[in-house]
C-alpha cells in the first residue's frame, strides 16, 4: 500500500474508533486464594489472560516457586536446568511465578508450560488496576498449544509472595474459576462474535478451525435445548466527514453507516471492505432466517461451508457464491435477500444497526472490542478458541445437575463419585447411591429411583419415602422371611417410618421380634381352650370338635348352635322386614287416598255454597219490600 493511502486509512479508523478509546472493556477475574503461609492467608482477585485454559467452573490448587534464575520466564527454563514438575508422582502440582516485561505474556507461558508448571502467576511491574493479558498480533507461533492457565496478579500481592518464596516458605494457593460465569439455570446463552473475513491471518484461521471443530457440538447442543446460541459481526463507522473519501466507499455500505477494515490492508487489490460488511450481513441473516423457522443450528453449517466453497483465495467470495450455499441447505433466499437490503441506499439497516448497538456493552459484560470474542451468559470468554476449553466455559455456565451428559465425559471433567462414592450416602448391596456428578463438583442428594424420592441428607442418611417406598430396599425396614412366610415392617400405606405389624415388637428398622401370645396371657382365656404360640400370631384351640373360636370375642360357641341361631334370625328379620314395609306401604297409599277424596269434595262445596248464600239474599230482599206497599 502507498504511503499517502495507508496514512489516510489510519486516520479514518482512528476517528471511526474515536470512541473505543473510552469503551467500558471489562477484564474478567477469577480469584487467587493464599492458604499458606499464615500472614497472607486471604482471596485476592487475579485476571484472566486471554490465551492459555482457563479452568472455568473449576479449582486448581497448587505450590508456587518463584525461580532463582529466568525470573522473568523470557527464555526456555531448561537452559537453567529449571523444572516445575513435581518430584514424586500425584503430587500438587506447582505454579510458576514470574515478573512482567522483556517478552509476550504468551511467551512467558509457553515456557513455564514447557517446564512442567500447571498454570503461571504473572506479577505486574507497576502498581494499577488489573488489566486483560492479550495474545499478541505477532510471535503467535506457540499460542494454540498453551494449555496451562495463566493469570495476571497484582504488583502487591505479587511483592509479597516473592519476598515469602525467598525467605523459604512454603506458598500454597488454590486457584478458582468457580464464580468467574453465572450458572443460574438449565440453559446457557452465548454469543460469538466473529467475521466472514478468511484473509485476515492467523486470527481468521484460529476462528474458521473452531467452527469446523466445534459445529457438531453446537448443533447438538442447540437442537436439545440446552443452549441458546446467537453470532454477532462487529462492524465501524465512517466519519461524516470522510463519507465521500475513496478508503470509505470502498470499505464501507449504505454511505459509510457500517465499515470494515481492507481484508489484504490493500485498496489497490482484492476484495474491500466493504465486501467483507456485505457477506457479514449475508451471515446475520441466514441465522436470522434459520432461527424463524426452527433451525437456528443451520447458521453453523453455513458458515462452514461457505469458507469451504467460496474463499476469497480463489475469487468466489461473491453473492452469488453466498446464495448457492443458501440454498443448498433449503433455506428460503428470498427472504434472505430481503433480510440483507441495499447495500447502495442511504439508509440505515435495521440488521446492521442492531449489531452496533449490540457492541455496547451492558451489566457487567463490556463492549467487544475483540475478534473474536465469545460471550458466555453475558460474561466474555477469555482463553483459547478451542473446542475443548469453549465447551468447558460453557458446561460450567450450567446449574448443578442440569447440564447434558457431554458435560459429564471423561475429557471434559473428572467424575468425583467414582473416588470414594464422593463421601456421599450409599447403599451398596442395592447400588443406590446420593452421589451426583456435575460438570462444577459433585453433589450429594438423595436419589430419586423407580419414581421413589430419598430423602435424608445425603451424606450419611437416605431413606425411601412415599408410595412405592417398600419395593426399594424394603424402605430401610426390617424383613423377615420363615417357613415361607415374609413378614415386613414397611407399609406402603405409610410415607415414612417403620412399624412392625400386629404379632411383633420392635423398633422396625433392625428388628422384631415375636411375640408369644401364650405365654403372655393376652389371647385364648377361654374357659377350657388351649393356646398355641405360632411366628406372627397364635392358635386358640376350644377342645371340644363341636365348639367354635371367636378370636374377637375370645370365646368358644357351639358351631351348631350358631349356625341355627343365626340361620333363623336372618330368616325372620327378612320376614318382619317384609312385613313392616307392607304395612307401611298400605298405610301411605291410604293416606294419600284419603287426602285425595278430601280435596275434590272440598273442591264440589266450593261451587254449591256461593248460589245457595245468593238465594237466600235475594229472598230476604222480596219480603221487606212487600212490607213498604
Amino acid at each position: 500500500m502507498r504511503g499517502p493511502a495507508w496514512r489516510a486509512l489510519l486516520l479514518v479508523l482512528a476517528l471511526a474508533l474515536a470512541d473505543a478509546a473510552a469503551a467500558r472493556f471489562v477484564v474478567e477475574k477469577n480469584s487467587i486464594q493464599v492458604t499458606s503461609p499464615d500472614e497472607l492467608k486471604g482471596k485476592y482477585e487475579c485476571a484472566i489472560g486471554n490465551f492459555g485454559v482457563p479452568q472455568y467452573g473449576g479449582t486448581l490448587h497448587g505450590w508456587v516457586e518463584y525461580p532463582k534464575s529466568n525470573r522473568k520466564g523470557c527464555q526456555s527454563f531448561d537452559q537453567f536446568d529449571i523444572s516445575f514438575k513435581p518430584k514424586k508422582a500425584g503430587g500438587r502440582p506447582n505454579f510458576v511465578l514470574v515478573d512482567r516485561g522483556e517478552c509476550y505474556f504468551t511467551e512467558k507461558a509457553w515456557n513455564a508450560q514447557n517446564a512442567g508448571a500447571a498454570a503461571v502467576l504473572v506479577v505486574d511491574d507497576k502498581s494499577e488496576p488489573l488489566i486483560t493479558m492479550d495474545n499478541p498480533e505477532e510471535g503467535k507461533e506457540h499460542l494454540e498449544n498453551i494449555t496451562i492457565p495463566s493469570v495476571l496478579i497484582t504488583k502487591r500481592l505479587g511483592d509479597q509472595l516473592k519476598k515469602s518464596a525467598e525467605a523459604g516458605d512454603m506458598l500454597s494457593v488454590l486457584l478458582d474459576w468457580r464464580e468467574s460465569l453465572p450458572h443460574p439455570d438449565e440453559r446457557v446463552e452465548y454469543e460469538f462474535w466473529t467475521n466472514s473475513n478468511d484473509e485476515c491471518g492467523p486470527k481468521c484461521d484460529m476462528q474458521m478451525d473452531f467452527v469446523k471443530n466445534f459445529r457438531g457440538t453446537a448443533q447438538i447442543l442447540e437442537k436439545e435445548g440446552y443452549t441458546q446460541f446467537t453470532p454477532h459481526y462487529i462492524t465501524w463507522y465512517c466519519p461524516e466527514a470522510f463519507v465521500s473519501s475513496k478508503q470509505c466507499k470502498s470499505q464501507c455500505i449504505n454511505h459509510g453507516r457500517y465499515c470494515a477494515p481492507d481484508p489484504e490492508q490493500d485498496f489497490s487489490q482484492g476484495y474491500d471492505g466493504k465486501d467483507v460488511v456485505t457477506q457479514n450481513l449475508h451471515q446475520i441473516c441466514v441465522f436470522k432466517v434459520a432461527n424463524e423457522t426452527g433451525k437456528p443450528w443451520l447458521w453453523w453449517d453455513y458458515v462452514h461451508d461457505f469458507a469451504l466453497r467460496c474463499p476469497m483465495k480463489d475469487k468466489k467470495y461473491t453473492h452469488d457464491c453466498a446464495s448457492d450455499v443458501i440454498k443448498s441447505l433449503g433455506l428460503d433466499i428470498e427472504k434472505v435477500n430481503k433480510c440483507v437490503g441495499d447495500p447502495d441506499a442511504n439508509e440505515e439497516n435495521e440488521i446492521l444497526k442492531a449489531e452496533q448497538d449490540a457492541q455496547i456493552g451492558h451489566g457487567k459484560r463490556g463492549d467487544v472490542t475483540i475478534l473474536p470474542t465469545l460471550v458466555i451468559n453475558n460474561r466474555q470468554y477469555r482463553g483459547t478458541l478451542d473446542k475443548v476449553a469453549v465447551l468447558k466455559a460453557i458446561c460450567s455456565g450450567f446449574e448443578e445437575t442440569t447440564e447434558p451428559a457431554i458435560c459429564l465425559s471423561e475429557d471434559i471433567q473428572t467424575n468425583e463419585c467414582l473416588d470414594s462414592n464422593g463421601g456421599c450416602w450409599l447403599d451398596t448391596p442395592n447400588n443406590v447411591t446420593a452421589c451426583k456428578d456435575t460438570f462444577r463438583g459433585r453433589v450429594c442428594e438423595c436419589p430419586i429411583v423407580k419414581g421413589v424420592k430419598f430423602v435424608g441428607d445425603g451424606y450419611t442418611h437416605c431413606e425411601a419415602s412415599g408410595i412405592g417406598r417398600c419395593e426399594i430396599s424394603n424402605g430401610g425396614c426390617w424383613q423377615e422371611t420363615k417357613d415361607g412366610k415374609t413378614i415386613s415392617a414397611c407399609s406402603n400405606e405409610e410415607s415414612e417410618g417403620c412399624k412392625c405389624p400386629a404379632g411383633f415388637r420392635g423398633d422396625g428398622v433392625k428388628s422384631c421380634e415375636d411375640i408369644d401370645e401364650c405365654k403372655e396371657k393376652s389371647f385364648c382365656q377361654c374357659k377350657g381352650c388351649s393356646c398355641k404360640n405360632t411366628w406372627g400370631s397364635y392358635e386358640c384351640n376350644c377342645g371340644d370338635d363341636n365348639m367354635l373360636y371367636m378370636r374377637e370375642h375370645d370365646t368358644c360357641i357351639s358351631k351348631q348352635g350358631t349356625t341355627a341361631t343365626v340361620g333363623w334370625s336372618f330368616l325372620w328379620v327378612i320376614f318382619f322386614g317384609l312385613v313392616f314395609a307392607g304395612v307401611g306401604a298400605y298405610a301411605v297409599y291410604k293416606y294419600r287416598l284419603r287426602s285425595y277424596m278430601d280435596s275434590e269434595i272440598r273442591a264440589i262445596m266450593a261451587q254449591y255454597m256461593p248460589l245457595d248464600n245468593q238465594e237466600g239474599a235475594n229472598q230476604q230482599h222480596h219480603v221487606a219490600h212487600a212490607d213498604d206497599i
